[in-house]
């Protein structure tokens, strides 16, 4: 008798059907199975829809870890031995409907029913090898494969079937979370793929296994096809930042001139002394025809305007756009700061 009592035990029904320790729970686009940092106390199974697993880090950065079709269970790390927290944050991509069965009743089901043992198993091995293909994808595949895997994955191609899959209405946004690139690259691959014939948009997005092209045959974007400067940059990968060469400091000839937070100094036979005009990179000073244009310019702002001590202001910038020429062919032969500043005086 206790033998047919447990041939008996169907794990399609027992993940179809609500009963003691589970219940149906039916979420809408971008609602919460669970969130990150949340008691992990029980486990989902997926009976329609898809998901998706994100991370967030201290600093808000938010990734895209896996995604979740119907028949994968959410949130199986709650079995372990210890209770803990959850690790991730399961949301919706669509409306989704699930089995939430609690951590008690998964674990009594495990160590009873052989049956739903066996199937979990098989998942979890599953699981493990898409946790690896999607980390080689993310290495070293270009977003447009990735984009390519992701609609394959969730049109479900691998499955026996029609040559031709319907996904259901998704942003481009969510797109490029879970690809991990910019909205404006997914659009463009998008536009690509939908005028080679690989997709159609009617609502949702019909994928037709001739994607598969992109990834098994090492598909690029022909050359030609590109029509536009905007999409030759978006096909462009993104350049490696280069390190320059650590140049040691040579010591400051006498003559020439430093500039620092707190003003510029020009070194003389007694030590660094302010200077009074500010330098450049190229030739120790600016250019004294570069300081006379600002002061021109500030000249006529200030004519211009309606501040009524204008005139004496004006006299005084027309008398400095005669000095800075002067000043900085003086400071170019090597004059003293001090003497320099007692001739402007004067």
């Amino acid at each position: 008798m206790a033998e047919l009592n447990k041939s008996a035990f169907d794990a399609a029904a027992f993940l179809t059907n609500a009963g003691v320790g589970r219940r149906i729970v039916r979420l809408k686009p971008k609602e919460v199975f669970f969130s990150q940092g949340t008691p992990a106390d029980s486990v989902f199974y997926l009976q329609k829809g898809r998901a998706k697993l994100t991370v967030v880090s201290r600093s808000g950065k938010e990734c895209t870890i896996a995604l979740l079709l119907a028949g994968d269970f959410v949130g199986e790390e709650s079995i372990a031995g210890v209770a803990g927290l959850r690790l991730a944050t399961a949301a919706a991509i669509t409306a989704c409907v699930a089995l939430k069965i609690t951590k008690e009743e998964v674990l009594r089901v495990l160590h009873e029913e052989h049956a739903f043992s066996d199937l979990f198993v098989k998942y979890l091995l599953a699981r493990s090898l898409r946790t690896q293909a999607d980390l080689v994808d993310q290495l070293f595949n270009s977003s447009e494969k990735r984009l390519a895997r992701v609609l394959l994955l969730m049109a479900e191609c691998g499955k026996p079937g029609e040559s031709e899959r319907l996904i259901p209405k998704i942003t481009q946004e969510a797109l490029a979370e879970i690809v991990g690139t910019t909205r404006s690259r997914v659009s463009f691959f998008m536009n690509r793929f939908r005028s080679l014939g690989f997709i159609e948009y009617n609502g949702g997005i019909t994928v037709h296994k001739s994607l598969l092209n992109v990834i098994l045959h090492n598909w690029e974007i022909p050359a030609h096809a590109v029509t536009s400067v905007s999409e030759r940059n978006l096909l462009q990968p993104a350049r490696k930042p280069q390190l320059l060469p650590i140049v040691p400091a040579s010591p400051t000839p006498v003559g020439a001139a430093k500039s620092t937070n707190s003003g510029t100094y020009r070194r003389s036979a007694h030590g660094f002394e302010r200077c009074s005009l500010p330098v450049s990179s190229q030739d120790g000073h600016r250019h004294p025809l570069t300081s006379r244009r600002r002061l021109q310019a500030a000249n006529l702002d200030l004519r211009n305007s309606k501040n009524p001590w204008r005139g004496e202001a004006s006299g005084i910038l027309s008398k400095a756009e005669q000095i800075v020429p002067a000043a900085g062919a003086m400071l170019s032969k090597g004059v003293d700061s001090r003497l320099l500043r007692s001739r402007i005086v004067k």
